[in-house]
Order: C-alpha cells, then structure tokens, then sequence
C-alpha cells in the first residue's frame, strides 16, 4: 500500500503536509532522517505512519512523559497498536504493555530516555526494531534551549540496533543546534529535512509588561470560553496568578512541580478534557501540556530564548486554526534568567556565550519594533518573503498592524539620547527608577540631595510618560546601548561604550511603542485565510459537534482532540456530510473513526439528537 493510501485509510487525509512524505519514504527505505517541522507540521505522522506500514517496530523516544498515554490514546484511534512505558505508568497498564512487547503485537512504543538507558528492553527490541525515533531532539544539543544529559547518551542505546534508521524529530533548531544533533544522534547520511519555521495561523503581539495581571487579565478576556496557557516563570507567579484569574471568574487552575502529583494530574486532565478554560504554568512543565485547540498562550514573563518562545507560543493553534501569542517583555526578567542559571553553579565559557546570546536575541524579539514573523523566521535561517520585500507586511503580529509604532529615525535617536545622557550622569550609581524619575521631572528628597533637578535632563522626558520611558530603557539595554549592573543587592544602570558613542551618533538605534490600533483595519491575515465563510449556522453546529465530542471523549476515557480536532469539526459544520463516505471526506475522518463515532456526527449534522454528557 502506498503512504498516501495509508494517509487516507488511517488518518483521513488525501495528501501529506510538506516534508512528510520525504520523512515517511526515508524511514521506510531504512535511512536516517531529521526532521524540522513547526508544530502544527505533523512531526507525529512522521513515524506513526512507518508503524502503520507494519514493517516492524518503531519506537519513540520523548522527554514528555506526561504526553505519552495521550499520545498513545491517538494513535490507537488511527488503528495502531501502540504503547508507552514510563515512570508513571500503573502496574496494569505497564504488565500490558510488556506482554504486547513480548508477543510482537506492538507497531509503535513510547519511552522516556531514562527508561531506554536502562537497558532491559534491548533483546526484545533487537529482534524487530526497524525505526528509532528521537522526539525534541533539540534536547541532545549544548546549543539548544532545553539541553538533558540523559539525551546526550541516547546514541549509546541506537547502536545497539545497527539496522534500524534514525529519525531526530524538533520543532525549532538553528543551524548550529542541527549540527549537534546529527553529530550527537550519529545519524548516518541523513535525509535533512528543514521546514519553514513560520506559523501563518499565528498572531504575535510583544508590549512592555507595566501591569502584570491587569494585561494578562486583558488578553484572557478576548477569549472568553476558549482554551489558553499562560507561562509564567516562577511558582510563585504561577499562584498568584492563578488564584487572581479565579477571583475575576475564569475557569482556571496552577500548574508547576511544586503541587502535589495528584494535583497536578487532576489540573492537566480537566485542561486537555475542556474541563478548564486557562491553565497558568511555569515554563517546564506547561510544554508537557497537549492540546491542539488552544486559543491563545500568553507569556507573563519573558522566556529565556526565541527557541523557548518558539516551541511554547507553539502551544497554539496546533489544529491550524488561528490563535493569538502574547509576550509580555520587561529587561528584568533576562536578568532574572542569568540568575537562575547560575545560581547553583558556574556556566562553562561556552554554556554561558550560549545563554547570552539566547538572552540578546529574545530581548530583540520582544522589543525591536520590527515584524514578528519576519524576526522569528530570521532566527532559524529562514525568509519571510513580505518582510524580506518590504511589502505590507504579515498583517498577523502587533507591529504589521499598527499595535506597535516604531519611532521615526531622528526622534528615535533623539530620545535614545535623552535617555543615555540622564544615565551617563548619573554615572551608574542610580537603578532604573532613579533615571526614570529624573527623566520625568519629579522631584524628590534623593534627587534635589543630589542635585539632579538641576540637570538639563531633569524632566527631559516628562511628556512621554513612564510606561514609555521604561520601555524605551528596556529597548536600550536589550541592544546594550545601556546595561544593568550588581552593586550588592542593587541593580544599578549604566551606560556602554555603544550607548556613548550613540550619543556622538556613531551607531543605529530603534525604539517603538505601543499604539491605538487603527480604526477600520483589516483582520489579520491568520483570520482571513482560516476564517472566511463561516455563517452563524455553522458556528452553531460547531458548537453543538463539539458538545457532543466532549460527551463521546468523556464516556471513552480520551481527550476529545483525539477523537477528532476542531478542524474536522469546523468542516463538518461548513460541508454538512450526510452520509459515512461524504464523512470521510473531512479532512482527519479516517476509515476507524468513521466507523467509531460517523453515526453519532451525522445525526447532530441532520438535527437528530445526540447523546449527552455524562
């Protein structure tokens, strides 16, 4: 049978996504492969196809033990005989899984790294496995944003098996972290496969963070009812803002290492099952969160790299359905990174280059009143044709649509030296707020002590008003015209080298600043291309697939995005199937789920009662 009618049959879909089918051939020709793929670009399909082709085994290596049974639970729906073993699994469920293992019924296994090393699954994965494949391989990287030293060993365990290919699987890798991984994963004569990192269904907006909750809170509220993730960077953040979305009557819960097993188990299940509207969760844990319908992630702090930020904002809209990404950006939190990476140990030289630099380029991200996309793109080594072309734009990021203004040329040199000259005068004795204040004009015992507001700087500034100027500082450190330096336990600015020779206009300079959106602007280009055509009706029949998918995921045990994805509904509502082949049709109906839930979608779609939830 030929990959595509494989597709078809299992998956319900008439043609690969780009680079799937490269993927798919290489793995079942033998050769190793690696594969970039944003998410939402079917890195799954990648080598769950190769175990439907019934070849042998393929096993999957992922460091997201908390994806793995709904991982499985998605591939059994498509037919697979799959299983996961992991250090949560209970003693049942694990006794079946050995016993699949054991007697050759199993097409495709789940492990963690750890368990792999652990070495008790060689002999019997020696007699079938014929691919192996490595998920966020970017983990294997010194480069990469989430570096694990059990990563580092997974080629330990792959020559074990000479004659099973190689697949290394991430969403995001510059050139220098691909390379680590082929070296690192010993991938022989790989087919590199590279998609374009963009994510056309996105929308990115970047502010200044002022008022933390007030903004969060904001952001939330433009989508009522729909699923979001908001990342925040410590426990602490994580329960305050939790506790405080609750108060404002949002259906939400915490999520970090700090909660009890069960806590959090319970948190995750009521999330992906749509139970919860909004899960708020420190960074490491919220990437073990899966859900292909969220509507929105919101960053309250900064993360501490664009690869970060690529992967979690890639949280959303992982159905191809538009969602909006929202980073919330103050220079402290980059400070607060290069704490917490060396606060129980020195970096080695070349670690620390790495963190700076992921630091810097995400500082630039969330700053530079510059396309999003068009930046994103840049990152990876990729185009962005509109930006690169000086065309209109994305029309899917707060700069393209008027969110965000940069300043004009002269005035953002102007201000940068305002700014730099109040700093250079203060001589690197004072904190931000100090500077901010003197810029401003207000007066106060330190400054008139000092003798300050006599400066000519004093108050310099004083129309543009706060948010502004901490803002335009945040810019200025981020592209190190100014820095943040320890005095003890005080932050203090100063000014650099390039911030004293801007000020003698040798250098270039950008500052930007939130704006009104324009009246009467045209939608982003993320609704226009996924949003067009849907009537009233079809949103209410949509509304009515989706209750009832709830109600057949509940009484099944599964997450309803693995019965089928909003996509499929959306169809559905818009095309009106009135029989199982016009059902098969829809793109993600494959002939299994068809034949499992086809009656219960038809009689919603002719107006024929449904069952409820249980």
């Amino acid at each position: 049978m030929e990959p595509e009618e494989v597709l078809k049959k299992r998956w319900g879909y008439a043609s690969f996504k780009p680079l799937q089918r490269e993927a798919v051939t290489a793995a079942l020709e033998g050769r190793d492969a690696l594969v970039v793929l944003p998410t939402g670009g079917g890195k799954s399909l990648c080598y769950q196809l190769p175990a439907a082709a019934g070849k042998g085994l393929v096993v999957v290596v992922s460091p997201l033990i908390a994806l793995m049974d709904d991982q499985v639970a998605a591939a059994r729906e498509a037919g697979l005989a799959a299983d996961a073993l992991h250090s949560n699994l209970k003693a049942a469920p694990r006794r079946e899984a050995y016993d699949n293992l054991n007697s050759g019924r199993t097409e495709l296994l789940y492990v963690s790294p750890e368990r792999l090393l652990a070495g008790d699954l060689y002999e019997v994965l020696s007699k079938r496995l014929v691919l192996a494949a490595v998920d966020e391989a970017h983990c294997v990287s010194h480069w990469g944003h989430e570096f694990r030293p059990e990563y580092r060993r997974i080629k330990e365990a792959l020559d074990r098996f000479p004659s099973a290919a190689r697949m290394a699987l991430t969403a995001t890798a510059t050139p220098a972290v691909r390379e680590d991984i082929l070296a690192q994963l010993g991938l022989r004569n790989p087919e590199v496969l590279i998609g374009h990192p963009d994510r056309p269904n996105l929308v990115y907006r970047a502010y200044p963070r002022r008022d933390q909750f007030k903004q969060v809170l904001e952001a939330v509220r433009r989508h009522p009812g729909e699923g979001g993730i908001v990342y925040a960077q410590t426990r602490k953040d994580v329960e305050r803002l939790a506790a405080r979305l609750k108060e404002e009557g949002v259906s939400c819960a915490p999520y970090h290492a700090g909660l009890g097993a069960e806590e959090r188990r319970q948190a995750q299940h009521d999330f992906v099952n749509e139970r919860l509207d909004v899960i708020v969760a420190t960074i490491a844990f919220g990437m073990g969160i899966d859900r292909s319908n969220v509507r929105y992630v919101i960053h309250a702090n900064t993360p501490r790299s664009v690869e970060h930020y690529q992967q979690e904002s890639g949280r959303a809209g992982r159905d191809g359905l538009p969602a909006d990404c929202t980073l919330l950006f103050s220079a402290s939190d980059l400070a607060a990174h290069r704490w917490l990476a060396q606060k129980d140990f020195t970096l080695p030289p070349e670690r620390k280059r790495a963190l700076e630099k992921q630091l810097k380029d995400i500082g630039r991200y969330a700053s530079a009143p510059v396309c999003r996309h068009g930046l994103l793109a840049a990152h990876f080594s990729a185009e962005y044709p509109t930006a690169a072309q000086g065309g209109e734009g994305c029309g899917a990021c707060d700069v393209c649509l008027g969110e965000t203004k940069g300043l004009p040329e002269g005035e953002a040199r102007l201000t940068a030296k305002k700014i730099l000259s109040a700093a250079w005068r203060c001589e690197g004795r004072y904190g931000t707020g100090y500077v901010v204040n003197l810029l401003l004009g207000r007066p106060g015992e330190r400054v008139s002590a000092n003798g300050h507001d006599g400066l000519q700087v004093f108050g310099i500034l004083r129309e543009a008003g706060e948010p502004a100027v901490r803002g335009w500082i945040d810019q200025l450190i981020v592209q190190e015209y100014l820095e943040v330096t320890e005095d003890g336990e005080y932050p203090l600015l100063r000014i650099t080298a390039a911030g004293r020779a801007l000020c003698q206009d040798r250098g270039e300079i950008k500052l930007g600043l939130p704006a009104q959106p324009a009246k009467g602007r045209k939608k982003p280009k993320a609704l226009r291309l996924a949003g067009s055509g849907v009537t009233e009706a079809d949103e209410a029949l949509f509304t009515r697939l989706r209750a009832v998918r709830r109600a057949l995921a509940d009484k099944a045990g599964i997450p309803p995005y693995v019965i089928c994805q909003d996509a499929a509904l959306l169809e559905m509502a818009q095309q009106r199937p009135s029989t199982p082949e016009a059902l098969l049709a829809i793109k993600g109906m494959g002939e299994k789920r068809v034949q499992k839930y086809g009656g219960v979608f038809l009689d919603v779609v002719a107006g024929r009662d449904a069952p409820a939830a249980e």
